[in-house]
C-alpha cells in the first residue's frame, strides 16, 4: 500500500500578521486567528499558542494546505462545511488539513450535525484528506525525523498515550488527491497517533486512495466507514497496536481491509497488534482482508465478509507466498480469527489461506446489519450533499451455510442463505429460522459432492418461525426435483423399527426413537419445501419433510412441499402430530406415515403425486409390529394420482379417517381408492377386527374404469358434504397465498 503523502506540509501555506498596531512596541504573543483567516481563501498556519475555532454557519473554501503546528489548536463546531476548491494553472496548491506532532484539532460533529470535509468537484483525488501526526510508537526506522515521505512533518516516538485531539462524527469526501502512483493522500491519515486521541464515527466516501490508514501508533478508532474507496478501504501497518471496533470497508477497489506489519522487514518492532471487533468487509476487486507485509498479530472477532469480484479466486483472508513473515504469524497462533460469517462467494474462491483457522458463524452481524446500514449510523452522517446515501438500499447477502450447530444459532432473515452442504443440529443445540428467511441449496457437482440437506439429531432443536404473510423457503438453485436433500428431524419418540436406537435413519445416519412420547425436537411452522428428494439409490432418497420418531412436544404446522423428488412428507414413527400439510406433485407418495406413528394430522391436502396420495402403513418387516400405527387423520384431500390413491400397506396399523375428499386416479387403473396388496395379511386382520375406520368420505372424478372405492372387507361412510381439507380439491382459506407461492413466483394450490 502506498503510504499517504503528507505532501508539501511545508509548502505553500501562509504565516499569520500580528493582529497588533505596528506602533505596539509589544505585540501580543498569542494573537487571535479568527481575523486572519478568510473563509474563501481558507489556508494557512495555526502556530504554536494559537487556537482557531471556526464557524459552523459559514462554508470554508479550503484553497492550499491547513496546518496545525506544534502547540496551536483548531477547533471544528458541529455542522461546519469545508470545501477543497480545485487547483489551476496558475493555483497547484495541493489542499488537506493536516495536524503536527503537539498539534491539536478537536472535530467536535455530532449524530444530527456532522463535520463535512468535501471537495466542489465532487469526484475522487479532488484534494489530499486530513493527515494527524503524533508521537506514539512506530516500527519504520525514520518515523522520528522527516520520515512521513513528502512533507517535513515528523511523526513517531514513545509516547504511547500520546493526545492530538478528537476526531467525532466526520465524513470526508472525495480524498486522495494524487502526485504519482506512489504519493497519493488517503482519506484519514493517522502517523503514530496515540491513544490518547479520540477517533469516532469517521466516514470517507469516494476517496481515490484508502478511505483510512494507521501509520503505526496506538489509538483506537470506532465507527469507521469507508465507501468506494479507489484502493483498500481500511489498511493499519507499521506497528499500529490498537482496537478497532465498527468498521465497515465496502467496495473498495482493492483490498476491503489491509492489516501490515513493515514493508521493509515483515518481523519489525513494535510489531502490529491489530484488535478488531464487529467488522464488516463486502465488495471488493482482490484479496478482501489481505494479511500484507509480515501481518503482526491480529485478533478478528465477529466479522462479514464477502463480495470478491466473481474474476478471482484468491481466499478472502489472503496472503502473499513469498510473505515467510506472515506465515510465521500464521503458525505461531498470532492471527486469530473468531466469528466470521461468509457472504456472497463465487465458484471457485476460498475462505482462508492453507494454515489459518477461521472460526465460523452464520449468525455474526459485522458492523451490526451485516452489508447493510447498521443502527449506530445516523442518517445525517449517511447522507452526502442532502440526497445521496454513504449505505444505499438495503442488500440481501448470500451466506455459506453448512456444517454443525452445537450452540443456540439464529439467522437472519435479511441475509439468503447457501447451503453448500449438510447442516447438522447436534444434540444441545439448536437452529431458529425466522420468518421470511430463505434458504437455497446449491448444486451438487463433480468437485463438490456434499448432499445439501438439514438435519436435526436427537436432543437438538429448529424453530421454524415462519408467519402466513412471510413464510420461510427451503428451495434450490436448480428448480427440478431430487435436487437436495430436505429436512430431517430425529426424536426419542417410540417407534417400531428394531434399529431405530442405533444409526437407523436411512438418509442421515442418525439415531432416532426412544420412550420419550413428548419429546419436543421445536417447531416448524409456515415452512415451503421446493425441489427436494436427493437420490443415492432409488431404495435410498430424501423426503421433502422427515420425521424420524418426532414427538408430541415439536409443533408442525402450515408446510408446504412443492415438486419433491420422494414423498412430499414423511413419519417414520413418533408421537407428532401435523396440521396444514400441503404435498404437491411428489415423484413419490404424497404424505406417508409408517413405523408405529402414533399422532393426529387434520387439514392435509396431497395432490398430483406420482404414486400414492397417502400411503399408511405400520412395518416393512412385520406388519404386525408393535408399537402399531394408530393415525387420527380428519379432513384430507387427496387427488390425482397414478396409482393406489390412500395406501394402506404393510399392516396399515391402527387408522381413524374422517372427513375426506378423495378421487383424480388416473384413468383405467381398476384399484381401490382405498387399496391393500392382496397378499398383505396384516391389513386384513386390522380390516377384520374393525380398526381401520373411515367416515364422511366423498369420492370426486374417479375416473375411467375405476369404479372401486375400498378394498374388500373395508367399509367407507360416505357423505357428499364432506369438504375435505376445506375447499375439496381447491385452495382452501388457511392456505394463504405467500405460502401458497413458489420462490419462482408459480401458485401452487389453484
Amino acid at each position: 500500500m502506498k503510504n499517504l503523502l503528507l505532501a508539501m506540509l511545508a509548502v505553500s501555506v501562509i504565516t499569520f500578521s500580528s493582529c497588533s498596531d505596528d506602533d505596539n512596541d509589544d505585540p501580543n504573543p498569542n494573537p487571535d486567528p479568527t481575523d486572519q483567516f478568510d473563509p474563501a481563501d481558507f489556508k494557512g498556519e495555526i502556530k504554536d499558542g494559537e487556537e482557531y475555532t471556526m464557524d459552523s454557519k459559514t462554508t470554508y473554501k479550503l484553497t492550499g494546505a491547513l496546518v496545525v503546528q506544534t502547540g496551536g489548536t483548531l477547533t471544528i463546531p458541529a455542522g461546519t462545511r469545508i470545501e477543497a476548491t480545485s487547483p489551476s494553472a496558475t493555483d497547484t496548491d495541493v489542499r488537506y488539513i493536516a495536524v503536527a506532532q503537539g498539534g491539536k484539532i478537536y472535530i467536535n460533529g455530532t449524530a444530527s450535525s456532522p463535520v463535512v470535509m468535501t471537495s466542489d468537484t465532487k469526484e475522487p483525488e479532488a484534494w489530499g484528506g486530513l493527515v494527524v501526526c503524533g508521537s506514539a510508537p512506530t516500527n519504520k526506522a525514520d518515523a522520528g525525523s522527516a520520515g512521513a515521505e513528502v512533507s517535513g512533518l515528523a511523526y513517531g516516538g514513545s509516547n504511547v498515550n500520546d493526545n492530538s485531539g478528537v476526531i467525532e462524527y466526520l465524513r470526508l469526501e472525495y480524498t486522495g488527491y494524487k502526485y504519482t502512483n506512489e504519493k497519493e493522500f488517503n482519506g484519514l491519515s493517522l502517523f503514530g497517533v496515540g491513544a490518547g486521541t479520540v477517533v469516532d464515527y469517521v466516514v470517507s466516501y469516494k476517496g481515490g486512495d484508502d478511505g483510512m490508514e494507521f501509520f503505526g501508533g496506538t489509538v483506537n478508532a470506532s465507527h469507521l466507514v469507508s465507501i468506494d474507496s479507489g484502493d483498500d478501504g481500511i489498511d493499519f501497518a507499521d506497528g499500529w497496536s490498537g482496537t478497532g471496533e465498527y468498521w465497515v470497508s465496502i467496495n473498495s477497489a482493492k483490498s476491503g481491509i489491509e492489516g501490515s506489519n513493515n514493508g521493509d522487514n515483515g518481523a519489525a518492532t513494535p510489531m502490529t497488534d491489530a484488535t478488531l471487533k464487529n467488522v464488516t468487509v463486502y465488495g471488493m476487486g482482490e484479496k478482501p482482508f489481505y494479511l500484507k507485509e509480515g501481518a503482526g498479530k491480529q485478533t478478528i472477532n465477529n466479522i462479514v465478509i464477502g463480495d470478491l469480484a466473481a474474476e478471482k479466486s484468491q481466499a478472502f483472508f489472503f496472503t502473499d507466498d513469498d510473505d515467510a513473515d506472515a506465515a510465521a504469524r500464521i503458525n505461531a497462533g498470532e492471527i486469530v480469527i473468531t466469528n466470521a460469517n461468509f457472504v456472497d462467494m463465487k465458484t471457485g474462491q476460498t475462505k482462508a489461506v492453507n494454515g489459518l483457522t477461521i472460526s465460523e458463524n452464520v449468525e455474526a452481524l459485522g458492523a451490526g446489519n451485516g452489508i447493510n446500514k447498521p443502527d449506530w449510523m445516523p442518517d445525517a452522517l449517511n447522507t452526502v450533499d442532502g440526497s445521496t446515501t454513504v449505505f444505499g438500499d438495503p442488500v440481501v447477502a448470500e451466506v455459506a451455510f453448512e456444517g454443525d450447530i452445537t450452540t443456540d444459532i439464529t439467522l437472519d432473515a435479511n441475509n439468503k442463505y447457501k447451503l453448500t452442504g449438510a447442516v447438522v443440529v447436534k444434540d444441545g443445540g439448536s437452529l431458529t429460522i425466522p420468518a421470511g428467511t430463505v434458504i437455497i441449496a446449491t448444486d451438487v457437482t463433480a468437485e463438490d459432492t456434499d448432499v445439501r440437506y438439514i438435519a436435526v439429531a436427537q436432543g437438538g432443536q429448529i424453530f421454524v418461525n415462519g408467519t402466513a404473510e412471510k413464510p420461510v423457503v427451503m428451495t434450490a438453485e436448480t428448480e427440478e426435483p431430487e435436487s437436495w436433500g430436505g429436512l430431517v428431524l430425529c426424536g426419542k419418540a417410540p417407534t417400531n423399527k428394531a434399529n431405530a436406537g442405533s444409526a437407523g435413519a436411512e438418509v442421515s445416519g442418525l439415531s432416532y426413537g426412544g420412550d420419550v412420547s413428548n419429546d419436543d425436537s421445536g417447531s416448524i411452522s409456515y415452512l415451503r419445501l421446493e425441489y427436494t428428494g436427493y437420490k443415492y439409490t432409488n431404495e435410498k432418497e430424501f423426503n421433502g419433510l422427515s420425521l424420524f420418531g418426532v414427538g408430541s412436544g415439536t409443533t408442525i404446522e402450515y408446510v408446504v412441499s412443492y415438486k419433491g423428488g420422494d414423498d412430499g412428507m414423511e413419519f417414520f414413527g413418533g408421537t407428532v402430530n401435523a396440521s396444514y400439510l400441503v404435498s404437491y406433485e411428489s415423484g413419490d407418495d404424497g404424505i406417508d406415515f409408517a413405523d408405529g406413528w402414533s399422532g393426529t394430522g387434520e387439514y392435509w391436502m396431497s395432490l398430483k403425486s406420482a404414486k400414492s396420495g397417502i400411503e399408511g402403513s405400520n412395518n416393512g418387516d412385520n406388519g404386525a409390529a408393535t408399537p402399531m400405527t394408530n393415525a387420527t387423520l380428519k379432513h384430507l384431500t387427496v387427488f390425482g394420482m397414478t396409482e393406489k390413491p390412500f395406501y394402506l400397506k404393510e399392516g396399515a396399523g391402527m387408522q381413524t379417517i374422517e372427513d375426506i375428499v378423495i378421487g383424480g386416479l388416473d384413468d383405467n387403473k381398476a384399484q381401490a381408492y382405498f387399496f391393500t396388496d392382496g397378499d398383505d395379511t396384516a391389513a386384513a386382520q386390522r380390516i377384520t377386527d374393525g380398526d381401520i375406520k373411515i367416515t364422511k368420505a366423498k369420492f370426486i372424478e374417479m375416473g375411467t374404469g375405476n369404479t372401486v372405492k375400498a378394498a374388500s372387507g373395508l367399509t367407507v361412510g360416505e357423505d357428499d358434504s364432506a369438504t375435505g381439507a376445506g375447499n375439496g380439491k381447491d385452495k382452501p382459506s388457511w392456505l394463504s397465498d405467500a405460502l401458497n407461492t413458489a420462490y419462482n413466483g408459480t401458485t401452487i394450490v389453484q
